[in-house]
């Protein structure tokens, strides 16, 4: 795919509802936002927050800076957004990330929580940065977590149950990926490129941490905030089409001057 210049890739997040004007709720942001604020671990996506974040217009403020909701706090229903120059940002934060990794040819993990719309962003993130020398990390066999099996598929570690691809945002299975490492006696990687509790969990665990996350996922934007995470991409996370994302990852790819990954 042609790589397609920012206001183009900006035209096309908004026409694609990538960004722009999402399919994601003002209820439902505020409804995670306050879930979060109240100690909700399943909104922590792996991260410890303590009590840092309490307060709901507190978390509404950061959404608001670096995925670009709607900062008002008297709007509580209807459409929200995602500013696509944000969007646009990250992605060349991330690029910057990728260029490092490719030139340290890193070790770098993939796994994501989203396979119905993230797994091939991966996947053509991890043949390009191995095409560069990078090693694409294998995790161990037999993993087990939230009583699936964890395993890879296309170079992306993912949650299976039933013969399903699971939408997770649990960050149990990064942890049994890297305890089954050590267990192993392997070392840890030098990246980690996921989304939901995988990238939290990351970051978390002292691993240099970046993915993406939608906006009503705000525990990611958070980690970024507090240093945790290093990079932290908006986006929703499952538009209509997962081909939506073809001309992003090109030009992610292309901001880090890496291959196609095709």
């Amino acid at each position: 795919m042609p790589i397609p210049s920012r206001p183009a890739l900006v035209d096309h997040l908004v026409r694609t509802r990538i960004a722009g004007d999402v399919a994601t709720p003002r209820e439902n942001n505020l409804s995670h936002y306050r879930k979060l604020a109240n100690g909700d671990r399943h909104y922590w996506l792996g991260l410890e927050l303590g009590d840092r974040w309490t307060d709901e217009q507190d978390v509404l403020a950061v959404m608001a800076e670096r995925c670009g909701v709607i900062d008002d706090p008297g709007h509580r229903q209807g459409q929200d957004t995602i500013d696509p120059e944000l969007t646009v940002d990250a992605l060349e934060r991330m690029a910057a990330r990728l260029r490092k990794a490719a030139a340290g040819k890193e070790s770098v993990l993939f796994a994501t929580g989203h396979p119905g719309g993230l797994l091939d962003v991966h996947r053509a993130t991890a043949a390009a940065l191995r095409a560069e020398g990078c090693e694409i990390v294998v995790i161990p066999e037999g993993l087990m977590a939230d009583e699936g099996m964890v395993f890879q598929f296309a170079d992306v570690a993912v949650l299976e149950r039933g013969a399903t691809l699971w939408h997770t945002h649990s960050p149990e299975p990064m942890n049994a990926i890297l305890d089954g490492l050590e267990r192993e006696g392997r070392p840890q990687p030098d990246l980690v490129i996921a989304d939901h509790g995988w990238a939290g969990r990351a970051g978390q665990r002292g691993l240099d941490s970046i993915g993406y996350a939608d906006c009503n996922d705000p525990a990611l934007f958070i980690g970024e905030a507090e240093g945790t995470v290093q990079v932290t991409v908006p986006l929703d996370d499952h538009v209509t089409s997962p081909r939506h994302y073809d001309p992003m990852t090109a030009y992610l790819l292309g901001a880090a001057g890496l291959a196609s990954g095709s």
